[in-house]
């Protein structure tokens, strides 16, 4: 059985996604760079981090992010030599990743905050046992979600502590 894809962090969606050659008859091919792509260009070619420093960012092991940062560079090389658009979309990332608990059953899992996002427009229920009384336990842990979460240290739905 093989492994699930471990969620790259990646600190912004990009505001541009698309990168199309001057004399475009629209026709052209295109490269697809995946959003962690992008973000390992970004931390090691432009921010000039050690690669054991991106990938400590993204929260991934050195040998994914070098592949992951192969597979960027080479995609922008055939883009710039083939004159190729890119355009920037997918991929397996989160702007963060939240450790949740439920307050009824004790069960533990992780949520990315995006799936948080969705959801939080209904009611967030504990998949184990269905009780709304789950929180992000980040806080708990040492760790942070950095933020981004709005379930954070909340207790109950609504933000009551």
């Amino acid at each position: 059985m093989a492994r699930p894809t471990k969620w790259r962090r990646v600190a912004n969606i990009p505001q541009v996604q698309c990168f199309i050659p001057a004399k475009d008859s629209g026709g052209r091919p295109q490269n697809v760079l995946k959003v962690e792509e992008l973000e390992a260009i970004r931390l090691k070619d432009l921010e000039g981090l050690e690669q054991s420093e991106c990938a400590a960012k993204m929260e991934v092991s050195r040998p994914t992010f070098q592949r992951i940062l192969l597979s960027a560079r080479e995609k922008i090389a055939d883009s710039l030599v083939n004159g190729k658009a890119i355009q920037i979309e997918g991929g397996n990332f989160t702007l963060s990743v939240c450790p949740m608990k439920c307050l009824h059953c004790g069960h533990e899992w992780t949520e990315s905050y995006e799936c948080l996002e969705a959801v939080l427009q209904d009611e967030y229920t504990c998949p184990a046992c269905g009780s709304p009384q789950v929180y992000c336990s980040a806080g708990f842990k040492g760790k942070f979600c950095r933020g981004h979460c709005h379930r954070h240290g909340r207790r109950r739905r609504g933000g009551k502590s």
